[in-house]
């Protein structure tokens, strides 16, 4: 458990930045500090590794005062992510990976093992371990960021704004790959950001902060349906509320069980024979499991051919995902802004269990989501222009 008890925090000239804090949380809890700009929440996180230490109150991990640990030791098993990556460009990205595991004096072997392990996680080749930071998209460096954080094995991670400055897609796959890391894991991760989209899509709880204060520290759905106050009514944001309001749909109660899907071993043959039956121009792919792995379709086949011979030789690892307890609101919207055809749906262990698709939700939107169709019709037509064929 992590605790903050009457947590205080006053810099120098008498700036009261974080004013009388008091909050709880289980290990395991993905939590999320949001707020104004300097409203003390990246104050209030930077306490936890006692990079900045604060003035009165105490602040328990486990049960045990941090201000009586050593700060060297304490980092040392705490991860830090922060906005513009920190990897180290004269170091391999293997280096980057085990810097804290090289710090605790790991075995190489052991090293090397983690190093591996986790560029495999983020489906990365293992080749990239021995590149350099320069050597990487900026989208591939931030997810070693990611990675290097959790290759110590720490069981809290701290982020702060990690994804602000990346462009929105990146930022959206980066988001769910921390979830899902973190999920799988069973990390706890503090996470400060300024954008709500944000928090409510990733945290189990979120902390309001305004002026210093914890206004507010409550599940997503319970701050959106009782905001503590007009500032968490405007942080929030009328559209936000108003869907609140709202019965949510989840996309599992919408989707089409009948995902058409094929595994990595199989041959091209069975794979083009497979989309003649389906009359589909794409196959999801997934493992022996069931969990999915990314999908190929007939433009990689037909550019393939003759040098493939097995699905698993074309196949793009990067497919955009929804887990079906997402809300339908939001996984439309992520659709329309995409424009995408469709969307597979997984579990909470990445098993493939339906898709979604444009054309399906046509149906169901002007009941489900707007209930408008002058609105439903403009915003088809808007984010449709444009996108036939894609």
């Amino acid at each position: 458990m992590i605790e903050f008890k009457n947590v205080t925090k006053v810099f120098k000239g008498g700036k009261k930045a974080v004013d009388n804090v008091n909050i709880s949380f289980e290990k395991g809890e993905f939590v999320c500090f949001i707020g104004t700009s300097g409203s003390g929440k990246t104050t209030t996180m930077r306490m936890l590794n006692r990079m900045i230490e604060p003035t009165s109150g105490q602040i328990l991990i486990d049960g045990k005062d941090i201000s009586k640990q050593d700060p060297v030791q304490l980092r040392r098993g705490i991860g830090y992510v922060i906005q513009n990556i920190g990897l180290m460009p004269h170091m391999t990205i293997r280096e980057n990976i085990v810097m804290v595991p090289k710090l605790l004096k790991w075995p190489e072997e052991e090293r090397n093992r983690i190093a591996e392990k986790f560029i495999d996680l983020v489906e990365l080749p293992r080749e990239m371990l021995d590149r350099y930071p320069s050597q990487l998209s900026g989208g591939q460096q931030q997810r070693i960021g990611v990675v290097r954080a959790l290759a110590a094995d720490q069981d809290l991670i701290l982020m702060d704004e990690p994804f602000g400055a990346l462009d929105p897609i990146t930022r959206e796959s980066l988001q769910d790959l921390v979830k899902e890391l973190q999920e799988k894991m069973g990390k706890t991760i503090v996470f400060v950001t300024h954008d709500m989209d944000e928090a409510i899509k990733l945290a189990n709880r979120i902390l309001i902060m305004d002026d210093g204060k914890a206004i507010q520290f409550d599940t997503p759905s319970s701050i959106l349906k009782n905001p503590a106050n007009e500032f968490v009514e405007n942080l929030i944001g009328e559209e936000r509320l108003m869907q609140a309001r709202q019965e949510e749909t989840t996309v599992e109660q919408v989707m089409l069980r009948a995902a058409i899907s094929i595994t990595p071993e199989k041959s091209i043959s069975e794979a083009i024979k497979l989309m003649r039956e389906k009359r589909v121009d794409t196959l999801l792919v997934v493992d022996g499991t069931g969990v999915l792995k990314g999908f190929i379709d007939v433009e990689d086949i037909n550019r393939n051919r003759r040098s493939a011979t097995s699905v698993g030789d074309i196949i793009h690892h990067e497919v955009f995902f929804v887990r079906k307890d997402s809300y339908l609101r939001d996984t439309l919207q992520r659709i329309l802004k995409r424009g995408l055809k469709y969307v597979p749906v997984v579990d909470d262990q990445k098993r493939l269990v339906g898709i979604v698709t444009r054309s399906s939700l046509v149906d169901i939107v002007y009941d489900v989501v707007w209930g408008d169709e002058d609105y439903l019709e403009t915003a088809i037509e808007d984010k449709t222009s444009g996108q036939e064929g894609a």
